[in-house]
């Protein structure tokens, strides 16, 4: 008679892993439960709202109503190496990092992986709102990742960096079901996290204060506001050319339009001051502390360098919304990896450029040293750093880290 299949679930002691974990067990799955401890620091959480005592309490508290072995694992260590240590050197350098998306990729579904396979577990489960979907292409099996059934609480772009030798081993028990419902399901399991807020903020560091965050390694240092006038000549390179498809485009066109604009201070003029270049992030409008001028302002480009703030007045300012990006050809990864596109091909998709965004309608075209992605529409706020993911229907096909 064959053993059920193991899985071990990441009981991150809210009510969307407890929901998935019931969901396993009443499938026949022989369940663990397990608990990842990844912050030691309270100095800069907001204490209150980042109990991790109470999450691993809650989660302890689901095990055992579920009658499901329980354990704590402490990957503070990890996680720092691989989340902390990348977001501080991603925001020195100028760039935005996205450490939910990498947390999935270093830490889920790779380090915790590797505890759950220690275990002899066949799969791992989280609750995430994302499907896993299996098809066969030239006689193997290859693994879709589709957007959760709930609109409103879709979770495929945090695991848009996913291989298929992670997504082989993951269950997203709880994806095709809606919030709603997920709570539904807690409150008749009776479980102690049915009603329980949903988690903010960093992965599961909880609530960070960001500013503080940053500064415990990122001192404040005073620098220029610059204002960029509209009316730049590098804005009329950066247009889209009339009549012709992306594809056709030549190499000066793609570049003018996908790579991130650099300005020097004296193309505007100086607003104010601020405290540090890399507190900013590129679309951001709070915390700039510049009045009066009437419309709002808005990051255009952050210099660490110089420590100099570029900023444009308005929603429609040209260098606040761009009609492209560009991947490096090592930043380029493909979860359907029997679609990748070869240099000189190109595809259309519709993308995102973060979490919850709608699609748009874009043209990808590969060349040697990248992949440049082109939207029909423009697109706010494009930050370095961040991830752009691409797909076809409901499946998430690739993303990549914007240049």
């Amino acid at each position: 008679m064959k053993t059920k299949p193991r899985v071990v679930v990441g009981l991150s002691g809210g009510v969307d892993s407890s929901v998935a974990a019931k969901i396993l067990i009443d499938q026949g799955y022989e369940v663990i439960g397990m608990f990842m401890k990844n912050w030691h620091d309270e100095s800069v959480t907001i204490s209150n709202e980042c109990p991790w005592m109470e999450d691993s309490t809650d989660a302890m508290l689901v095990a055992e109503k579920l009658g499901i072995p329980f354990q704590a694992i402490d990957l503070s260590e990890e996680y720092r190496e691989r989340i902390v240590d990348y977001m501080f050197s991603e925001y020195e350098a100028g760039r935005t990092p996205n450490p939910d998306i990498l947390c999935n990729r270093e830490i889920k579904f790779d380090i915790f992986l590797k505890a759950a396979q220690k275990l002899k577990a066949d799969f791992v489960a989280t609750g995430h709102y994302c499907q896993k979907r299996e098809i066969e292409v030239n006689g193997k099996p290859v693994y879709q990742l589709i957007a959760g059934a709930d609109p409103n609480k879709d979770q495929s772009y945090f695991l848009c960096q996913l291989s298929q030798e992670q997504l082989a081993k993951a269950l997203f028990p709880i994806g095709h079901l809606h919030k709603p419902q997920v709570r539904e399901i807690a409150k008749e399991a009776d479980l102690i996290t049915a009603e329980k807020k949903d988690s903010q903020g960093l992965c599961f560091i909880g609530k960070v204060r960001l500013p503080e965050f940053l500064q415990q390694q990122l001192k404040p240092k005073k620098g220029k506001i610059i204002q960029i006038p509209e009316n730049l000549p590098v804005y009329d390179q950066a247009k889209v050319p009339a009549g012709m498809e992306p594809p056709d485009w030549d190499q000066e066109t793609l570049d003018s339009i996908c790579l991130p604009i650099h300005y020097q201070p004296e193309q505007g003029k100086v607003l104010g001051e601020h405290n540090g270049a890399h507190y900013f992030t590129v679309g951001q409008r709070k915390g700039l502390q510049v009045g009066g001028t009437g419309k709002p302002l808005f990051v255009i480009e952050t210099n660490t360098q110089q420590n100099v703030i570029y900023t444009g007045l308005g929603e429609d300012h040209p260098g606040l919304n761009r009609f492209g990006l560009f991947v490096q050809t090592d930043q380029i990864h493909w979860i359907r990896e029997d679609l990748a596109l070869n240099p000189g091909e190109s595809a259309g998709y519709e993308a995102r450029i973060r979490y919850r965004q709608a699609l748009s309608k874009a043209t990808l075209v590969r060349k040697e040293n990248g992949l440049y992605v082109i939207f029909e529409n423009a697109q706010k706020g494009i930050a370095s750093g961040q991830f752009v993911a691409w797909y076809q229907g409901e499946e998430c096909i690739g993303s990549g880290t914007i240049f």
